[in-house]
């Protein structure tokens, strides 16, 4: 558990959303703030696998990549309090979102469609975005999975310019988040029941 200020973080915090919300950049600064590790699942699964995403993707296939995925995030959340960055996609897999939900407080940061066009077309590593138009690619992808990152405890959106100004509406959101879970357990069963 790690405290900041007034309120503290019980459970590893999983950013999820879209490539090009903010998660690393986000994640780093939040851990730095809150003084808790940052951990990059998808750095951890190439680690693991010993070559990079992009490889894993192209040897082996998408579900292949998910299985590792959902191992690699499954051993971090059995780990200390963090602040984890996942890949796009590991919030659509049902057990990791279980697993998730479960183990960890999910934190959505949620970008329109022009702010991740924009932040992806400065790098090309990015497998889903290979074969295409990114434009294209990233539309269908908020249809796909912006109703599944909808599930997240939290839901913060992600600001163009300034990543100050998403890392403060983030800890706004965790603090609000964390104080009313610390009031749920501190709720009896008897007091409820009145």
């Amino acid at each position: 558990m790690s405290t900041s200020g007034s309120f503290s973080i019980p459970k590893t915090v999983v950013l999820v959303g879209l490539m090009g919300a903010g998660k690393t950049c986000i994640g780093k600064k939040l851990a730095q703030e809150l003084d808790l590790p940052f951990v990059d699942a998808d750095v951890e699964i190439e680690k693991a696998a010993g070559c990079s995403i992009a490889e894993i993707f192209e040897e082996h296939g998408e579900t292949y990549f998910r299985d590792g995925e959902r191992r690699v995030i499954q051993r971090l959340l059995a780990g200390p309090v963090q602040i984890l960055s996942t890949g796009g996609g590991a919030f659509m897999d049902v057990i990791t979102r279980e697993t998730i939900k479960e183990q960890g407080i999910s934190l959505w940061l949620r970008a329109d469609l022009d702010v991740l066009v924009e932040r992806t077309a400065r790098r090309n590593h990015r497998p889903l975005l290979q074969n295409g138009n990114h434009r294209e690619i990233l539309a269908r992808l908020i249809d796909e999975r912006y109703p599944v990152y909808a599930e997240a405890e939290i839901t913060t959106d992600s600001a163009e310019g300034s990543a100050e100004i998403t890392l403060q509406r983030v800890l706004a959101a965790l603090k609000d988040y964390c104080s009313r879970l610390a009031g749920q357990e501190h709720c009896s069963p008897l007091a409820q029941a009145d």
